[in-house]
Order: structure tokens, then sequence, then C-alpha cells
């Protein structure tokens, strides 16, 4: 993969109330040193826009689109529809529901539309970036050098902890 200046990964939401939790995984992707976007728009109050958006994705340089949406959370799948993109959801806890409506919505995809649907919430977020760093890897060997770092780091923090709760002892 060449180095570019350009986004390689666009961050969508489909409403600002959503910035929250997508901002895990805006902190991933400038921990990874990814260059990324962010992108307000909504399946159901800008469908234009967000046509617009998938299609012309790839023509601006984005290889992967991390979409986070709540309630009905169609708008993984609408960009998912118009894209050859991979796509990555992330339920948004919205309603009264707890993230439960925007999960099945994400993740219940008909067959020939792919979205890899993530964990509700925060840590879902933290993961989608998570997934988007390892498709891009693929082709490039200074991502994947950072990836068993990162890998290697959450491991030995898991130690750290071992060790704190055996000194209380």
């Amino acid at each position: 993969m060449k180095e570019k200046s350009g986004p390689l990964v666009s961050v969508v939401m489909g409403s600002d109330s959503d910035f929250p939790i997508m901002s895990e995984a805006i902190k991933v992707l400038e921990n990874f040193g990814i260059p990324y976007e962010v992108f307000l728009t909504s399946a159901h109050r800008s469908p234009e826009r967000t046509t617009s958006f998938a299609k012309d994705a790839a023509k601006r340089g984005i290889k992967v689109v991390i979409v986070g949406a709540g309630a009905a959370a169609h708008l993984a799948g609408v960009i998912a529809s118009q894209t050859l993109l991979p796509v990555i959801g992330i339920p948004i806890d919205a309603t009264a529901l707890g993230g439960i409506d925007a999960l099945l919505s994400i993740a219940q995809m008909p067959g020939g539309v792919p979205v890899a649907t993530m964990a509700v919430g925060k840590a879902g977020a933290k993961n989608a970036a998570l997934l988007a760093i390892r498709i891009l890897a693929v082709e490039n060997n200074s991502l994947q050098k950072k990836l068993r770092v990162f890998i290697h780091e959450m491991a030995k923090e898991i130690e750290k902890k071992q060790e704190n709760l055996t000194c209380r002892k």
C-alpha cells in the first residue's frame, strides 16, 4: 500500500449525538497514524447525501468505512449496498432498547450486502477501528508491525494487572 496524505478510513455517523461513541474509533485510528475523515449523514433524513457519499468514497481513496448508527440503524447497510468497500457497523445505544435494536438492524443484513457488525457502544467503536486497521495491514508491513506491538502491549498490560492483584493478598 502506498503512503498517501488523504483519508483511508471514513468514520460515518447518523447523528452528531453519536460522536462520543465514534470518537473511540477515531482515537484508535489516530494512535495508529491512520488518516481518516468524519462524515455525518442519515439513511432516512438525508438519503441523497448518503448515496453520494457511498458512491464516491472509493474514488476519493477511502479503503474502509466505519459506520455508527442507533435505533433502526440502516445507515451501514445502505452504504454497503452502494459501495464495494468493506463496511463495519457500530450499533449505538440511542433508544430505550439499549442498542439491541441497532445491533439487530446492523447484524441482520440480507445475503449479498455484508456489514461487519461490532459490539454496541465504545468497545464496538474501538474494535471497528482495529478491524479497519487489520484490513489495511493486509498489504502494509509497517501497519502489521504496529498491530503486533499493540497486541503485545495488551498482553503485557494483563500481566501487570495480575501482578497488582497478587500484591493485594
